[in-house]
């Protein structure tokens, strides 16, 4: 007999609207908690100069990467599918999740470091850089992806926490980590009061404390009573059957969210070969585009838990409700950010006050204006995809999205279209991904509601 607790019941029978919102809510506090944080990283580190923004240009999409990768790749596995077997009513499976969750991330973890550290610095030169920026990069690189395991630990140890409908404890944890990341850079970057001033090495250990903080408080709770989804060290184990469940969702997810960061990557690189003014440039303006992302997760991951649900459940149009709910939220986020790029010299003065560095990064910005509301509605239709269990389609309209916007770049500088040929390339791609993207979820809920 399906056992149901009182907060999946609510899941399945409050009113879409402000079920989302409700779940949404504790989400916009940890979206803020980002947003602070690839802001004023990047004040930060513009203290240090040309040479450390140059360097951090090329790094910080890697960490972007793995971040995505693990938060809404693999992690997007993890609460997709405990939400399904919270909603079939089989608690005891998602326990069991969760445990298999940790030993995933015990793995990912070992693999990233290694894989990270002995390769990253000929990378970091394959993409053009060398001298000054390149030590900048290695330097930073290095202290982020040794210490990958927090990055893996905090994301899906929260989503396990989501997966059960608590977004209140994920938010929290982050929020906090964020705070120690906020104290500790400028004093670990400058020396202030007893702390060393260690640069760009204090940078980046500063980031890698809000994770480490933040799978503390993630550990604390998933081990007390409180946890609707309990974590038990015996449970700790891979385990086939919910490895499956949660990889043939996380897997291609975060292969999804790898060609999504990678793509960034990729596109920096093309625009160092532009010079380090572009490249300077490109890693600023690019911050504006990153803030919609944990925004727009803050409703995906309620989205997720919802439609996850419903489809554990196998109701179908309420999965279908959630979804186009959700996307037009997410799309109305994304107008803001049109608002924002089409000022785009001023978001550029936070971080600089070269007027080649600002022009071109006004005119990314006002390349992606039009894209913004598109992306919002890619991203929410990705998300009721991940609550279902289905990604083929999003993984492959994602190389779509990476060849659309590194062939063409890579085409751009060919043929002497300079920065602009290169920008245009990117914002093509996505809103492509978009569109496709919504007219695919259409026919997936329509084939689900036909059943």
């Amino acid at each position: 007999m399906s056992v149901l607790s009182a907060r999946t019941q609510r899941i399945l029978e409050g009113p879409v609207l402000p079920m989302l919102l409700g779940l949404a809510a504790p989400n916009i506090g940890e979206a803020a908690a980002r947003i602070t944080f690839l802001t004023a990283d990047a004040i930060f580190v513009s203290w240090l100069g040309r040479d450390a923004l140059a360097g951090v240009a090329v790094v910080f999409p890697l960490f972007l990467i793995l971040q995505t990768a693990t938060a809404s790749g693999i992690g997007s596995g993890v609460s997709s599918a405990i939400g399904r077997a919270l909603g079939a009513g089989e608690p005891a499976r998602a326990r069991s999740l969760a445990g298999v969750a940790v030993a995933i991330a015990l793995v990912g973890a070992a693999a990233t470091s290694a894989l990270l550290l002995l390769g990253g610095p000929a990378l970091y030169r394959a993409m053009g850089l060398k001298d000054g920026p390149l030590a900048m990069a290695a330097l930073y690189g290095g202290a982020l992806f040794g210490g990958s395991a927090f990055v893996w630990f905090m994301n899906l140890l929260a989503n396990v926490s989501r997966g059960a409908g608590n977004m209140m404890v994920p938010a929290f944890a982050i929020a906090i980590g964020e705070a120690f990341h906020l104290a500790l850079s400028p004093a670990l970057i400058l020396g202030w009061g007893p702390f060393p001033a260690l640069g760009i090495l204090g940078a980046a250990l500063a980031a890698l404390s809000a994770y480490a903080v933040g799978t503390l408080i993630l550990v604390i709770h998933l081990s007390s009573r409180h946890a609707l989804v309990r974590l038990h060290l015996a449970a700790i184990r891979l385990r086939r059957a919910e490895a499956v469940a949660i990889l043939r969702v996380g897997a291609l997810s975060a292969g999804s969210s790898l060609l999504f960061q990678s793509t960034t990557f990729l596109v920096a690189g093309l625009v160092a070969q532009l010079g380090e003014t572009a490249v300077a440039a490109y890693g600023a303006a690019y911050r504006l585009e990153l803030l919609q992302y944990p925004i727009t997760f803050a409703f995906g991951s309620a989205v997720i838990t919802l439609v996850a649900t419903a489809s554990g459940a196998q109701d179908a149009a309420r999965a279908r409700r959630v979804a186009w709910t959700g996307a037009a939220v997410a799309a109305g986020i994304g107008l803001l950010f049109t608002v924002a790029a089409l000022l785009g010299t001023h978001w550029m003065a936070l971080f600089t006050a070269d007027p080649a560095i600002v022009a071109l990064g006004a005119l990314y910005l006002h390349c992606q204006a039009a894209v913004f509301p598109f992306t919002g509605l890619g991203l929410a239709c990705y998300f009721a995809t991940v609550g279902l269990g289905r990604v083929t389609g999003p993984f492959l309209l994602a190389v779509l999205r990476t060849a659309i916007a590194v062939g063409g770049g890579w085409l751009a500088i060919r043929t002497d279209q300079g920065p602009l040929g290169v920008f245009l390339a990117s914002s093509i791609a996505f809103a492509t991904f978009a569109v496709a993207l919504s007219g695919l979820t259409r026919r997936q809920f329509r084939r689900l509601t036909a059943r």
